[in-house]
């Protein structure tokens, strides 16, 4: 089963992610970006999804620690972000994310086929 970590502060949209993924997925949870970042050494997952707004480590800095890493730069990783101004896609995407998501997620299909996009990219 592939490895996703879920990096979002709020409680109400982990929950959700998690119910649409644990079907599929084993889903590592964390509610601030040092937290993740720390475990995320540890334990490489196949993907993260990762909220741009968190407390402690802002998601663009997640990003850029997992980009500078050798071990973790390939992993794709996709923004979770409710910016949807013109050329914010665009902006997330040249900072280095694989996809880009704006919440809330409204159907379970636009979730999923990022997911499965970045992980055929990757060879998995």
């Amino acid at each position: 089963m592939k490895k996703i970590a879920l990096v979002e502060d709020n409680p109400d949209n982990r929950l959700l992610f998690r119910v649409l993924l644990q079907e599929n997925y084993e889903v590592a949870e964390y509610d601030n970006g040092a937290d993740a970042w720390k475990d995320l050494q540890e334990r490489s997952p196949d993907l993260v999804l990762l909220d741009i707004s968190l407390p402690d480590m802002d998601g663009m800095e997640v990003l850029r620690r997992i980009r500078a890493d050798t071990a973790l730069k390939e992993i794709p990783v996709i923004a979770l972000t409710a910016y949807n101004t013109a050329g914010d896609r665009e902006k997330f995407l040249a900072a280095g994310f694989t996809d880009y998501l704006t919440k809330p997620i409204l159907e379970e299909v636009v979730l999923t086929r990022a997911i499965e996009r970045c992980l055929e990219r990757r060879g998995g």
